[in-house]
């Protein structure tokens, strides 16, 4: 098999219908013999009017030309329309990739570098993804029948409740879900039930968040929030954005009303505890 390695350490004149130096080719073995445009297009996937439109507005124009004025694409061309390719993918227009690639001081290894980076982050969506199918089965199976609403918004909210989260906290929360136990996640909704109900009469009552009876159940709304997100700093700023923002869906979810006041009055009772 013919092998081509493309170096980016060197760059040779570009050819006068290019826009932009090309690497230099150095082949092992055997010369890497030139394609033409059937030949590149089999072998990368994309169609042959899809290579023509790349030549005609000037982003992939081939380095060789037939006696007959067929186009030839050499090995610095195919490199060159990887990194095409892989900006495609990254969400790059046409104009805007053709401007990258001729830009002075671009960098075909950071391209190669964007890409593998994206490519992560879909591999972690595209894990997320399944894992929130999976857990809508189970919902499905145990419940028996559920509505199509119901699967919509099951769905749909674990969708917005992933929004207010990094990959990273994510991958934490999935790790502290394991440790919890699934018996005390199902736990866990009642646990708030309850003590909501509590917070709310003692606001009703009028007691000071100073209060010893409100401080002990400031303690206990904070454990929760511990027992969540495991004490992570980060994790807790992202659940208390996404309580602020979608908090009346999610307590539909749970078939309850939002009252963002009893959280103010827990953060009011937390600062009298620090003395603030």
């Amino acid at each position: 098999m013919k092998k081509s390695i493309v170096r980016f350490d060197n760059y040779r004149p570009a050819s006068p219908e290019s826009h932009t130096p090309e690497p230099v080719v150095r082949s092992t073995a055997m010369p890497f013999e030139a394609l033409k445009v059937g030949e590149l297009a089999k072998r990368t996937g994309l169609t042959v009017r899809a290579l023509h439109h790349y030549d005609e507005v000037g982003l992939l124009r081939p380095s060789l030309r037939t006696e007959a004025g067929h186009r030839l694409y050499a090995a610095a061309d195919v490199a060159r329309l990887q990194r095409v390719m892989s900006l495609r993918q990254l969400g790059f227009s046409l104009d805007e990739i053709r401007d990258c690639l001729d830009r002075k001081g671009f960098s075909p290894l950071e391209v190669l570098r964007w890409h593998a980076a994206r490519l992560r982050e879909q591999i972690q969506f595209q894990s997320a993804l399944c894992e929130r199918l999976e857990a809508i089965a189970v919902r499905l199976e145990s419940a028996g029948e559920v509505s199509a609403d119901d699967f919509l918004h099951a769905m749909e909210a674990m969708t917005v409740i992933e929004s207010y989260y990094t990959p990273e906290q994510l991958e934490q929360l999935k790790k502290r879900r394991e440790e919890v136990g699934e018996e005390r996640i199902a736990q866990a909704p009642s646990d708030w039930e309850a003590l909501t109900a509590e917070v709310r009469a003692a606001k009703e009552k009028g007691l000071d968040p100073a209060d010893p009876r409100v401080q002990a159940l400031a303690r206990r709304w904070q454990g929760l929030i511990d027992e969540f997100t495991g004490g992570d700093p980060g994790i807790a700023q992202s659940l208390a954005k996404l309580w602020k923002e979608q908090g009346a869906n999610l307590a539909a979810q749970y078939g309850s009303v939002h009252d963002p006041s009893l959280a103010e009055y827990i953060g009011k009772a937390l600062k009298a505890a620090k003395g603030l």
